[in-house]
């Protein structure tokens, strides 16, 4: 049994968010929330609660599915659009400053 959650337009860069998933990947449900606590990231935060999502899906799909014997299957965190602001510099001119998003994907399965 597979359950999803997807965490859209997240206020982060793909790039920093990735490294943080990188390291819970193939975790256990359980391990995965105690190691993602201990980080001390942004990133962290707002997978945290992408996984929780995805481990009440996993409930609500099957009630009697147990919590230590679901693992990360999948995890993925994608670019998302970009939003582009600009600021004033000297001499009349405009520096762009780009405001990037993610999408945050995970999936949890109790198959091997």
């Amino acid at each position: 049994m597979e359950s999803k959650a997807i965490s859209r337009y997240q206020k982060i860069s793909a790039q920093k968010a990735r490294l943080v998933a990188d390291e819970i990947r193939g975790y256990s449900f359980p391990e995965a929330v105690d190691v993602l606590k201990a980080i001390p990231r942004k990133a962290s935060k707002l997978i945290l609660k992408t996984l929780y999502s995805a481990g009440a899906n996993a409930k609500y799909q099957k009630p009697d599915v147990i919590e230590k014997d679901l693992f990360i299957k999948k995890i993925c965190v994608d670019e998302a659009p970009t939003m582009k602001r600009f600021r004033a510099r000297a001499r009349g001119r405009g520096a762009r400053i780009r405001k990037r998003t993610s999408h945050i994907e995970i999936i949890l399965s109790n198959e091997n």
